[in-house]
């Protein structure tokens, strides 16, 4: 019997991994076996992680736990090759971008299939978001070549999800904020974020809040009119009405914005969480803090379907297209 290794995390404690070897399904009418080749795994997967219950990640790739345990497995964007099939219309060799699991193989069921697309139909994938079980057959694409498999699947979902945070922004009308700061600027998602606002001549001025050690890193992109280290808000950031793009989710920064902006948060928008281990201190149970105004939770998936509902067909997909050619040039080169 033929096994396949996956990786697989405590649902509680994202620490604690392990690899498991599990005996590979014999196929089903009209199922295809994928052999990933690689995948990313970044801070991105952090959130995907901790977001698992709330956000429905844990459910794409279910593990069949014993009693008392609670393992999960965290899901991945990279390339796949089918290596088995029972469907007609995905033959052997072809190759596919996707959302996978960390794994060796897995068993997918294709529906709705096109020369540039399939979709996942498995019975426990139909109430997750459509976005993630659409997977790209990339030997179609006469434009392909696996040189830039790297970077497709390093920075394609995250400089996707930066699109929809400036197109979010743009079309509140920057929540009538006079600047747009980004929590964890660094991170590729606060630069993608950072790049469309660059491109987009209307945008507010661009604040980016990092960390000491990657503060001279920010500032170098020149992507920001402003870069501050966490320890330095009180000192250095000004007190403009601002709407927050926070990538960490740490509370202390959060609060630390608070305590400087007071009145002048306009909104606060989350969207990472890969500080979910951190724990507020000082300032967080506060009560002289202004509360936030308003806030929300980013979920571009969810985003993406109600945004095309307010676009010409293929509008969205073409204006994404063309700023994510431009963010990855700009920051993988």
């Amino acid at each position: 019997m033929s096994m396949s290794a996956e990786l697989q995390v405590s649902k509680t404690k994202l620490a604690s991994h392990r690899v498991v070897d599990r005996a590979e399904k014999v196929l089903g009418e009209g199922e295809v076996r994928l052999s990933v080749e690689y995948f990313a795994f970044t801070a991105n997967n952090i959130t995907y992680g901790a977001a698992g219950d709330r956000l429905g990640y844990w459910q794409f790739f279910p593990v069949d736990n014993e009693t008392g345990e609670d393992w999960g497995i965290i899901p991945v964007w990279g390339f796949a090759d089918v290596s088995e099939s029972n469907c007609a219309d995905l033959p052997v060799g072809d190759r596919v971008y996707g959302y996978f699991p960390p794994a060796a193989s897995v068993v997918m069921l294709p529906v709705n299939c096109k020369p540039h697309s399939f979709v996942d139909g498995a019975v426990h994938r139909q109430a997750l978001p459509p976005l993630y079980n659409r997977y790209q057959r990339v030997s179609a694409d006469a434009s392909y070549s696996k040189e830039g498999d790297v970077p497709r699947m390093l920075l394609s979902p995250l400089h996707l999800t930066s699109y929809c945070i400036w197109d979010h922004l743009k079309q509140q009308n920057w929540f009538g904020a006079e600047q747009v700061i980004i929590v964890s600027a660094s991170s590729k998602t606060s630069l993608g974020v950072a790049v469309a606002l660059d491109r987009d001549d209307a945008a507010p001025t661009v604040v980016g809040l990092t960390s000491q050690a990657n503060k001279q890193f920010v500032a170098d992109t020149t992507l920001y009119a402003a870069t501050i280290a966490y320890d330095e808000i009180a000192a250095l950031l000004d007190k403009k009405s601002a709407v927050i793009v926070d990538m960490a989710g740490n509370p202390n920064v959060r609060h630390a914005l608070q305590a400087q902006l007071g009145d002048q948060l306009q909104h606060y928008i989350s969207v990472g969480l890969t500080h979910w281990d951190e724990e507020a201190k000082g300032s967080a149970g506060d009560a002289s803090l202004v509360p936030i105004k308003s806030q929300e939770m980013f979920f571009a998936p969810t985003y993406i379907l109600e945004r095309m509902k307010t676009l010409a067909p293929g509008e969205f997909e073409k204006n994404s297209s063309e700023y994510l050619k431009a963010a990855t040039k700009a920051t993988f080169g």
